[in-house]
Parts: structure tokens; C-alpha cells; sequence
């Protein structure tokens, strides 16, 4: 049986996935004051952050129009979608009219819709665990079930150096980006089993948040574990940082695998200019 497995546009970009035949990205839509892009991978970041920090009215996103689902639901027996969270977008939502949709003529199609529960790194974590369950040959009902198993355990974590974008976006407690903002205080965030975002930790420059963030992820680690998972770090603009993530993390946690992946063009919306994103 032939699968295809399909990422909308906030899922990073892996690298070794670039050319992989079996993956498709789905684009949500940029708006950077009155101007509207569809992120279709080809955005440069850093000219995104320029037009992102010239616009006085913020960022905003649209999710995906269901059309844009089904045309990519062609050419597989089994269909596997990973989406943005949908507690923090409608990417999910629309994946599932798409599905519903696409089924009434194509009755004999197997599609599962994953909500992430996560964005960014955790979303490229999930496709990359999606890409070993079918390669091994798994039966669709099999690859489901684990990769249910595996989202709900998953760990995403982030420090940002401005969290404006997530405040004028409704993603951030004002209090908590004023409080911030004004003691320029760095804040350790993750993801919540419920797709929400979450306060963990805070520190008063990004190295010292950083090393706390590891602190928090090995925390997590250590009830679920990290068997069969791969580190992935998405990074806005930063390298040096995820170098610097990678190499501290690998000194508490024996990861075989580790990515390091620059942000797409809806991370560095929300991520902004020297954010890292880590998941596992």
C-alpha cells in the first residue's frame, strides 16, 4: 500500500524530507499588515522579520482552505496529516472537512487527521516519527494508534526573544508580555498536553533561559522517556543557539538522532527573530 504523509505549512523544514516523494506541505496564509502571503516554503526569513518588525499592526495567519487538503489527499491509499494545534489554529478543522468531503466520492480512501497538540519543531518530531511507522510497513490502524500514543507524550518547549507576535496574536496573556516586555524578562514556555501554552520557567537573559529549558525537557524526559524519539530544534535566525541547545541537551539526554532545522515562514511569525523551538 502506498502512503503519503502531509504537514501544513507550520511544520518546519526538515531537511533529509525535502525531496521525499511520500511528503506533501499543505501552505497556511502570512498577513503582514495589508499584505497576504501563502507559505509555500519559498519566503525568505529574513525578509519576513524585516516586513514583521516595519508593520505596526501586527502578523496575522489564516489556515488552509479545504480544496488545498483534498488536491493534496491524490495519490496514495493511505493518507496521514499532521497539523498545527487546533487550539491555536484552524489548519486542524479544515483537515477534517477536507476529509469528510473528499470521502463521499472516495469511499475506500484511508485518512487520519493528527492534531499535533504542538507547532514548529514538535510538528517536524511528528512527521519524522509518521515516516519511520511506514516505512516499516505498519498497517494504517497500527501507525494511528502509535502515533496517538506518541503525540500525547510529546514535549515542546520554546524561548523567544520578543513575544509580541504571540500577544498581538491572542496567544500570550497581555499581563505576561507587558511584565516581560518591561523587565525584559526571558520566559521557558511548552506546549500543553492540550495544545495550549504554558509558563514554565523564566530567567533574565536567553543563555540562562535556554539552560533552563534543557533543565525542563530533561525533566519531562524522565517520565516518558526518549526511546524511539528524535530531538528536533527549529531555530529563527539562530543557529549558534541550537548548536548551543543541542550540545547542552546531549549531555543530560543520549539521543541518537537530533535535527536542527531552520523556522518556516509560520514559525518565524510566531517564533520571531531568535527564537528556538525544541521538541522530542
Amino acid at each position: 500500500m502506498s502512503f503519503k504523509i502531509i504537514g501544513d505549512s507550520c511544520t518546519d523544514p526538515v531537511p533529509r524530507l525535502k525531496d521525499a516523494p511520500e511528503y506533501t506541505m499543505v501552505p497556511l496564509i502570512i498577513r503582514v499588515g495589508n499584505q497576504e502571503y501563502v507559505d509555500n516554503g519559498m519566503l525568505s526569513t529574513q525578509d519576513l522579520i524585516e516586513r514583521m518588525d516595519a508593520c505596526e499592526t501586527g502578523t496575522g495567519t489564516a489556515c488552509p482552505a479545504p480544496q488545498w487538503y483534498m488536491d493534496a489527499f491524490e495519490g496514495a491509499d493511505e493518507v496521514y496529516v499532521v497539523t498545527l494545534s487546533a487550539e491555536l489554529s484552524g489548519s486542524y478543522n479544515s483537515a477534517i472537512q477536507a476529509r469528510e468531503l473528499y470521502l463521499e466520492d472516495h469511499p475506500d480512501k484511508k485518512i487520519h487527521i493528527f492534531n499535533s497538540h504542538s507547532a514548529s519543531a514538535g510538528q517536524c518530531a511528528e512527521v519524522l516519527k509518521l515516516f519511520e511507522l511506514c516505512r516499516a510497513g505498519l498497517p494504517f490502524e497500527e501507525v494511528v494508534e502509535k502515533m496517538n500514543y506518541f503525540i500525547a507524550h510529546i514535549t515542546t518547549m520554546f524561548v523567544l526573544e520578543n513575544l509580541d507576535n504571540l500577544r498581538k496574536n491572542g496567544r500570550l496573556n497581555e499581563m505576561q508580555a507587558l511584565i516581560t516586555s518591561t523587565l525584559r524578562i526571558k520566559l521557558v514556555m511548552e506546549g500543553t498536553p492540550a495544545g495550549t501554552i504554558n509558563k514554565v520557567g523564566q530567567a533574565m537573559t536567553v543563555k540562562q533561559a535556554l539552560s533552563k529549558m534543557v533543565d525542563a525537557a530533561v525533566e519531562k524526559a524522565k517520565k516518558h522517556g526518549i526511546e524511539g524519539r528524535t530531538l528536533v530544534i527549529s531555530h529563527c535566525n539562530c543557529q549558534d543557539r541550537a548548536l548551543y541547545v543541542r550540545n547542552l541537551i546531549l549531555k543530560k539526554l543520549p539521543f541518537s538522532k537530533v535535527e536542527i532545522v531552520p523556522t518556516g515562514g509560520l514559525s518565524t511569525v510566531y517564533a520571531g527573530d531568535g527564537g528556538i523551538i525544541l521538541a522530542f
